[in-house]
């Protein structure tokens, strides 16, 4: 208790808690006890008797009449579903033009591809399965890079320019 503050608002009196269970005893023991007069707590005579009665008179079940609070809910929900169908089919067959073939990838994309999924074949099977009779000498000596691709290719894997061996023979 010492350690409350001494500066609280809420103070007793002096001696107010001495004996204090003894005053509530007194009080308790007076046979005048301070009820209000004229308060009547007695119930009618047969009331109990009579109860169930009057509760089942009270009670009568009569049909009511029943009010959607939403009637034509089940109508917007349909109207709305096959709106969205429509908007959905239009949508897929706006951006559509067609099937895609070899010539719609891009190259980096077909390398990115072989790159990243195991076909389980080594390169002398991939060979073995390749038509020569089509290929043509031209084919493998057609310069297919342009300058710019050999460029950043080279910026980005190469880190010193002497790696090159380049000699100028002009």
């Amino acid at each position: 208790m010492e350690e409350l503050d001494k500066n609280s608002p809420f103070k007793t009196p002096e001696g107010y808690f001495d004996n204090l269970t003894d005053k509530f005893k007194d009080k308790l023991s007076e046979e005048k006890l301070n009820l209000p007069e004229g308060v009547d707590f007695t119930v009618p005579e047969d009331y109990f008797d009579n109860l169930k009665n009057s509760i089942q008179e009270k009670i009568t079940l009569s049909e009511t009449k029943v009010v959607q609070l939403h009637p034509y809910k089940r109508y917007y929900v349909a109207a709305a579903s096959i709106a969205a169908i429509f908007v959905m089919l239009i949508g897929l067959n706006w951006n559509a033009t067609g099937e895609t073939t070899w010539d719609d990838l891009a190259n980096a994309d077909i390398e990115t591809y072989f790159d990243t999924n195991e076909l389980g074949l080594t390169t002398f099977e991939i060979a073995e399965v390749l038509p020569i009779d089509e290929l043509e000498i031209d084919d493998i000596l057609e310069n297919q890079f342009e300058e710019e691709n050999v460029i950043d290719y080279l910026n980005e894997n190469i880190d010193d320019i002497k790696d090159l061996n380049l000699e100028d023979y002009e």
